[in-house]
């Protein structure tokens, strides 16, 4: 898993309509990137829409928020017309930047084992350097704890 400290290389995903974003598009603003395991399930659409009803925070901070996980493009179209959500969602289908930030992980349920999304979130600075990791992130705290370490 990426930790604080460390300059993260530009990356390109797509959103849920086709375009292609850059974490280089944001140099200059903090960047809040998290990962989540899957579109609207339960935990899932908890922190989503936690960022949601936060998100005007983050605006006023020009703070960008941006959930990233393995869903495809049209999923996550669903995912953010069902639940309104503001800010991006991408799509990392063949896990490249998922891999690179270490938190696509093995996991167990019910005993078996699997490999899956680590629900995480790093914050970024301007310059794209990792400032905090929260590793196994709550889905319902997440947006505020990250909140109050950005006061």
């Amino acid at each position: 898993m990426l930790e604080k400290g460390t300059k993260v290389r530009d990356f390109s995903l797509p959103d849920a309509f086709g375009n292609l974003h850059h974490l280089s598009d944001f140099t200059g603003r903090k960047v809040v990137i998290y990962f989540y395991p899957k579109d609207d399930t339960p935990g899932c659409t908890t922190q989503a829409c936690a960022f949601r009803d936060a998100y005007d925070d983050f605006k006023r901070k020009d703070i960008i928020v941006i959930g990233i996980s393995k869903d495809s493009p049209k999923s996550h179209e669903k995912f953010i017309k069902k639940y309104h959500l503001p800010f991006l969602i991408l799509s990392d289908e063949d896990l490249k930047v998922i891999e690179y930030f270490g938190v696509y992980v093995e996991k167990s349920m019910y005993g078996k084992k699997y490999m899956g999304v680590q629900r995480s979130t790093f914050i970024l600075d301007e310059s794209g350097v990792v400032t905090h990791v929260f590793e196994k992130a709550s889905p319902s705290e997440n947006a505020d704890d990250i909140l109050k370490v950005l006061k």
